[in-house]
């Protein structure tokens, strides 16, 4: 049998389009082999495919769902691909740990099957999975703020005083007022980080991480019975009946691989299980980022801000701060962009014009790397543009998903690059945002740790390093949430004491990779100040016409969809 100290861990990282599996030796964080595999169905914003539900049933705006066997076949064929890259013996693995995407709701039987799963839910969108950036819930969240607020609820404080539609609760109220027959055959409202833990090992047991910050769990507690009735009578049972469970530290063991999953995976049965994990939370100790002042932002289709403090403080439109949150003994903070790569990836495929795709192809490089090197020439300020990172609703600091992308500025002569160039400097001076309301908040951020795909884009991370006026350092490993979620396997094995001990030893990061320019630094402080008044302006009441126009797009939708 292989001893915790010469065995190798797996990682799985269940991201918004793909999950990835990697191998990492525990004695001293080494990956051996990786393997990816994309969703069969991606997401889902348009409507349910009929090969699911029998015939194709369209979704309302704002909508994003995902179909469970797919994160089934991450494992059955993604961890055996990662074995067989790193050529070795599935033996010598001792423990297995998984990062998800978050808040990522499945609504389940007791038993864990999916309601999309039975035969006469399969034509029922709120049945499927309700990933993240599912953002129809706007309403609800509303509703649990305002009455948190009138009610003087100590909680709300630990959220920025804000609750985001991307949460537990506001989904969940959805769910109920919208389909009833669907909430009522529902045993279980099963975050994806534990509902995977649960097929791997057949137990369940919510993960610390997702039920403080997404799950509004604070102090043992959530909001009581009396305040969920007050919001809806029919919600008052909601943590009663769908969601209460035993509440599992990071880097604990879950349970052990059961047979059915050994089987699907490859992996020897018995081998530690651990808790689930967020996949931002989980690439810190990946980072080496255990420390009070290093916040990490973990960029992909969105970013995630993570950093551990050691003082509670109210911080305006943060996500949460939760004691152990990310490392026991700290308190975790979390807030975020709920639009990055997306953003860039929108303007590329719908917004760049044929002949910059004709001449990326002529210089053998991606539209991309073409915009972006074509960006890289101009001066701060060149293009003379402001653009708001909204493009995907706010998550931090005003909390609305109801916001929508801007660009000011534009004329005749405004090139495809001039705008790319703004779009990443606004998710850049998001960044900022973020980082100031931290920091005036009493939580200070020294350093700036970047994980995620972005960080292959030398453009943006000087612009961020010059926006932010922070060192910008870089996890070395391009797999930061897997290479995290190992890391937590090795504790839950037995291989460490604790997730620093295990930072310490497999974690991986690049000091001070991007160091600010000063004088680039004194420009974008003359354009943050615009973005600031737009900020302002469309975000805190100057107008409310990015909510007028939401509004009169859902109804042309409906519309459409009745005269089907």
């Amino acid at each position: 049998m292989t001893s915790p100290a010469d065995g190798c861990v797996i990682g799985v990282d269940f991201g918004t389009l793909s999950g990835r599996a990697l191998i990492v030796r525990v004695a001293d964080g080494a990956e051996l082999g990786s393997a990816v595999h994309p969703y069969r169905h991606g997401v889902l914003e348009a409507a349910l495919p009929a090969h699911l539900a029998g015939r194709e049933v369209p979704l309302a705006p704002d909508w994003a769902l995902q179909v469970p066997d797919d994160y089934r076949e991450v494992l059955r064929i993604a961890v055996p691909e990662a074995v067989r890259a790193a050529g070795i013996d599935p033996a010598q693995v001792i423990g297995i740990a998984t990062d998800f995407t978050a808040c990522t709701m499945i609504p389940t039987l007791s038993d864990g099957t999916p309601l999309n799963e039975i035969e006469a839910l399969a034509a029922e969108p709120h049945a499927y999975v309700k990933l993240w950036k599912h953002h129809a819930a706007q309403a609800q969240a509303d509703r649990i703020t305002s009455l948190a607020q009138r009610r003087d609820e100590g909680w709300l404080s630990r959220y920025g005083g804000l609750i985001s539609s991307e949460w537990q609760f506001a989904k969940g109220l959805q769910l109920l007022e919208e389909a009833p027959e669907v909430y009522a055959r529902m045993d279980r409202w099963v975050e994806a980080s534990d509902w995977i833990v649960w097929q791997l090992c057949g137990t369940y047991v919510r993960n610390a991480c997702a039920a403080g910050y997404k799950g509004m769990l604070q102090d043992g507690a959530h909001p009581s019975e009396e305040f969920l009735a007050a919001l809806e009578p029919r919600f008052a049972g909601f943590v009663r009946d769908k969601v209460d469970q035993p509440v599992g530290r990071l880097g604990d063991r879950a349970g052990q691989l059961s047979a059915e999953a050994a089987a699907w995976t490859g992996l020897p049965a018995g081998i530690a299980v651990a808790v689930g994990n967020v996949d931002a939370h989980v690439s810190a100790p990946a980072a080496q980022a255990v420390d009070h002042g290093q916040m990490v932002a973990i960029m992909g289709t969105s970013t995630c801000h993570v950093m551990s403090a050691g003082v509670l403080r109210e911080v305006p439109g943060m996500c949460g701060a939760v004691d152990g949150g990310i490392v026991a003994g700290s308190w975790g903070y979390e807030a975020g962009q709920s639009g990055v790569g997306d953003i860039f990836a929108w303007y590329v495929d719908h917004a760049v014009p044929a002949y910059v795709q004709d001449e990326a192809t002529a210089a053998g490089r991606s539209v991309h790397e073409h915009l972006t090197a074509l960006a890289a020439s101009q001066e701060v300020g060149e293009h003379g543009l402001i653009a708001l990172d909204w493009h995907n609703g706010n998550r931090s600091i005003l909390v609305d998903h109801e916001l929508s992308g801007l660009v000011v500025g534009q004329t005749l002569a405004t090139r495809p690059q001039d705008v790319y160039r703004a779009l990443i400097e606004a998710t850049a001076f998001g960044t900022r945002t973020i980082i100031e309301a931290f920091t005036a908040s009493g939580v200070p951020v020294e350093e700036l740790v970047i994980a995620g795909g972005l960080a292959r884009n030398p453009l943006l991370m000087q612009v961020y390093a010059d926006v932010t006026r922070l060192p910008l350092s870089v996890v070395g490993s391009e797999q930061g949430p897997a290479l995290g979620s190992a890391l937590h396997a090795a504790v839950a094995a037995g291989a460490y004491a604790d997730i620093r001990a295990a930072a310490k030893a497999m974690g991986s990061v690049r000091r001070g990779v991007f160091t600010p320019d000063e004088d680039a630094a004194l420009r974008y402080d003359v354009l943050f100040a615009e973005y600031t008044a737009l900020h302002d302006h469309f975000g805190r009441g100057g107008t409310d016409v990015m909510h007028r126009l939401r509004g009169i797009r859902r109804d042309a939708v409906r519309r459409r969809a009745v005269a089907r």
